[in-house]
């Protein structure tokens, strides 16, 4: 079993405490024999190998959702928390990068980032220091397929407010207007969606909170808007329409929106991975996710062949009983190594 991933997921990293396992992966680079191993000023942990002008980003998070879960071995499962999402993968990445090697002309750089499961600063941080020939981002999508694609995402608050009257009077109350309004989003994302085939072309929202109350002399009532959005509405577009629809209501944006982002699937890595995986004896396949990564971040400025991968079963993201098969990690692992030899050679 992987000394990296067992050492990894056993360092419990939720989104803002990530020190202790960025300081076991520095100095397990260290012992696979980096050429360089560091936390950078974002906390990010970072090791290079060779020292060529060209270079592959290889970027997977080191942070997870909260909730410790028992580190066990059931057969060929690997039990803890981040071992799916996303430690097996960065596991696998360092593993493959050493198994790889350094090459001439080449600089593999691996990146643990901090916070993707927040507002990703770590992301946002190596977007502006690197520029990668090609980038793989570190996600499950078990170790035979691709994931080319991720939604966009916004967040809104939506504040209705009035002056409080009588409870018997003629006035609608703040909470109907709310409701109201949030079924005009409903109704407007449903016509949008009315021609569009499969939910990574569609526009999603969800309510995800709603509170009222009043201060005596003003009743008000808010709502918790996310919407994921498709590659062609941008996040600024999304605000500009709900603004437009809901003239009454205070529309508020909440932390960082980001753009949905589709990569291209005919470069040279892209066809590296296939080559990669039918070498294994696996049948490639192509995801596109409603989710959002740290692919959204980088990929607008890299505008580099980019893709994700990692071994793990996304169904098991943040579950209580999140687990990974030893057998696709090592297969992944050695996926990525002929990847990273191919592209180099």
């Amino acid at each position: 079993m992987s000394q990296t991933l067992t050492g990894l997921v056993a360092a419990y990293s939720p989104s803002g405490a990530e020190g202790a396992a960025v300081r076991f992966l520095v100095e397990r680079m260290r012992a696979l024999g980096y050429d360089k191993a560091f936390v950078d000023p974002a906390g990010n942990a970072v090791g290079v190998l060779g020292r060529g002008p060209r270079q592959i980003v290889l970027l997977g998070h080191i942070d997870t959702v909260p909730g410790e879960i028992a580190l066990r071995v059931d057969g060929d499962d690997f039990y803890g928390r981040g071992s799916v999402d996303a430690k097996g993968p960065l596991a696998a990445f360092t593993d493959a990068a050493a198994a790889a090697g350094a090459r001439a002309g080449w600089q593999v750089v691996v990146i643990g980032a901090v916070g993707e499961e927040a507002d990703s600063p770590g992301a946002r941080y190596v977007k502006d220091v690197y520029r990668p020939e090609m980038a793989v981002i570190g996600e499950p999508s078990r170790w035979d397929r691709v994931t080319l694609g991720y939604k966009g995402s916004v967040w809104l608050e939506l504040t209705w407010q009035q002056a409080v009257g009588h409870s018997a009077g003629n006035t609608r109350p703040v909470c109907e207007r709310a409701v109201a309004g949030w079924q005009q989003l409903v109704d407007w994302a449903n016509i949008f969606n009315e021609e569009r085939q499969g939910a990574f072309e569609q526009l999603l929202i969800s309510l995800r909170g709603m509170n009222s109350g009043d201060d005596g002399f003003m009743d008000w009532a808010k709502l918790k808007v996310n919407a994921r959005l498709p590659v062609d509405m941008s996040p600024q577009e999304f605000v500009t329409q709900t603004r437009a629809r809901l003239p009454e209501a205070q529309v508020m944006e909440m932390g960082y929106a980001i753009a949905a982002h589709r990569a291209e699937r005919n470069t040279p890595l892209v066809r590296a991975l296939l080559d990669g995986i039918r070498n294994e004896g696996g049948k490639p396949g192509f995801v596109l996710k409603t989710g959002t990564a740290d692919m959204n971040v980088v990929a607008p400025l890299w505008q580099c062949p980019i893709a994700a991968y990692g071994p793990g079963d996304s169904n098991l993201d943040h579950a209580p009983n999140e687990h990974i098969s030893l057998s696709e990690y090592a297969a992944a692992v050695r996926v990525l190594t002929r990847v990273l030899a191919r592209i180099m050679d």
